[in-house]
Order: structure tokens, then sequence, then C-alpha cells
């Protein structure tokens, strides 16, 4: 039932190729008919979340399905930016090439089930649906993988890499997993013969992985929360270093952050490893400086940038 079901979900979302958009920005009408297919759309997402029965969560998805492919159909949809649903991750790309919407559905405390559409920015309407395979991929970390066995995360972040081989794009996503355990992954997405791939061997060797590997995973406790993403102030991927531990008799052994973080710096379009972020210990707190040759010198606490003033 679980394969008819997942045939099922693909026939729904085959590509569609060839619908002319000959505009540039969505008309009034088309507007207007978005609108109210959001509207759907919305209904459905929280009925997904928060219906108590599987079966109507299950149809719900399904409905979800249709709904959204016939509002990625409508002229320019590309251009609307569906907001105000929230239970629904879109994601674009940095260069505007793509989205990517998914979601996700509870089956029970230890299935989930992913679900997801990546839409192309074109002037005729161009999209692939993603269909779940996670369950019968292997190594999850070697694995090269088409839309139809995607690994099948939400996807909270996109990063463009200018690499050698020509455009990819780190896909940032969480996997709910199980009750227990959580993953994290950063895939790899790169367009080959009008297809998508997922997976590079983009990733060199960190503490916890032989690398290089194509795409990089983090299990760990339910209990905690763990860090991976890129930090644009510090321009580069940051991510919990994990260490096991015994968890409880239930759970069986997990791994927690020790509060320590790993990076990558992007350098010449690829991806640079360090096992620790650099910083800078002092022997003791740092402290204002007085001005030289003033004694009694007012240092505003509340405002340690304003002028200093002489105390007379």
């Amino acid at each position: 039932m679980r394969n008819l079901f997942f045939l099922l979900v693909f026939s729904l979302l085959i590509p569609v190729l060839g619908q002319a958009q000959s505009k540039t920005k969505l008309s009034g009408t088309a507007q207007k008919e978005l609108k109210l297919y959001e509207d759907t759309l919305g209904i459905l997402s929280f009925l997904i979340i928060n219906d108590s029965l599987p079966e109507s969560r299950f149809a719900a998805t399904r409905k979800m399905i249709l709904t959204l492919k016939k509002a990625l159909k409508v002229t320019n949809s590309y251009q609307y930016k569906f907001e105000r649903l929230k239970p629904i991750s879109i994601q674009y790309a940095p260069d505007s090439t793509f989205r990517i919407f998914t979601w996700q559905l509870f089956v029970d405390d230890n299935t989930y089930h992913y679900y997801g559409v990546v839409q192309m920015n074109s002037p005729e309407l161009k999209m692939y649906p993603l269909v779940d395979r996670s369950a019968k991929i292997e190594d999850v970390q070697q694995a090269v993988l088409g839309a139809d066995n995607w690994y099948g995360v939400i996807y909270y972040n996109i990063v463009k890499l200018n690499s050698p081989a020509g455009p990819q794009y780190l896909l940032f996503g969480l996997d709910t997993y199980s009750f227990f355990k959580r993953r994290k992954i950063i895939d790899v997405l790169t367009f080959k013969d009008d297809q998508l791939v997922f997976g590079a061997p983009v990733f060199p060797k960190t503490i916890n992985n032989d690398g290089p590997v194509n795409r990089l995973l983090l299990e760990y406790s339910a209990e905690t929360s763990v860090k991976m993403n890129w930090d644009a102030a510090m321009e580069m991927i940051v991510f919990d270093h994990l260490i096991p531990f015994q968890g409880n008799d239930k759970s069986g052994p997990v791994n927690v952050p020790d509060g320590t973080y790993e990076s990558f710096k992007i350098a010449k379009g690829q991806l640079v490893y360090s096992d620790k972020l650099e910083t800078q210990i002092l022997e003791e707190a740092p402290a204002p400086q007085p001005l030289s040759g003033k004694k009694n010198v007012i240092y505003d606490r509340a405002n340690p940038t304003a002028k200093k003033k002489n105390n007379k």
C-alpha cells in the first residue's frame, strides 16, 4: 500500500513542461486565483499537522498535492510568494533559479513522510516532484539520488556553491526521523541533463566521517537541539560537534553536542573544513582603557561608545 501511495504521489506531480509564461509579472486575475489556492492550501496544511486521524492526514496530503499542482500551473506562479503557508517550507535558491516546497506528514511516533516540489524559475512552467524513499536508502552519506528516490527532509536554507564542476546548491534540511532521534543534513543539488541529482562529494573528511561524502548527516538525541546552518556573519557553515551519550533504556546510545563547533569555509568553490571555530581567549575580562594623561574619567556603562568626560 505504501508503494502504491508513493506511485500515486509521483503520478500527480509529473513535471509540467511547455506551458508558456509570456509575462514576467502576475496579472491581477492570477493573483486572485492564487490567493484562493493559498487559502485552500492553508487549511489543508493545518489538517496535515493537527488532525488526530491518520487517514484524515493522508487525505489532506493527497488534496494538498493536487491543489499545489493546480496553483503552480497558474501563469507566472513563481512570482507568488505563498507567504501565509507557514506549515510549508518554501526556500529559494540564492540566484532565484528555483524554489523548493517541502512539508512533513506524521504517521506515528517513529514514522514520518516528507513531500516536496522543485519549481524552476523559467519562461515555461517546469516542476519536479520529490518522492521520499528515505527508508530504502542504505548509505545516506554516500548515496547519489534523484527526484524519484529523494532523502526526504524539510529544507530550511539553501546556499550556492560555485564549484569547479559548475553550480551546486547546498540544501540544509531537518528529518524528524524517530521518537528518540533527529537528523540534520546538508545535501547537494545539481542539475544534469534536465534532471535533479542529489549528492556530490564536496564534503571533505571531518572528525566524525572519513570523507569525502556526498551529503553531511548529523544524527542526535531528540532531547537536544543542534546547530547546522550557514552563518552569514562569519561567512561559513557552522555545526555542532557531537559526542556519544548513553541515553535512556528506550533510546539507547545517542549523540549530543559538547558545546564546540566545526565549520566549513568556501574557498574557490570548495569546502574547507576546520574541526573548531577560531576563538580568542583572554586571560582577564576586557576593560576600557583610561584616557592618556587624564584622571578621574567617568565611564558611561550604559553607553560604552559614548564620549568620555573629565570629572571636575
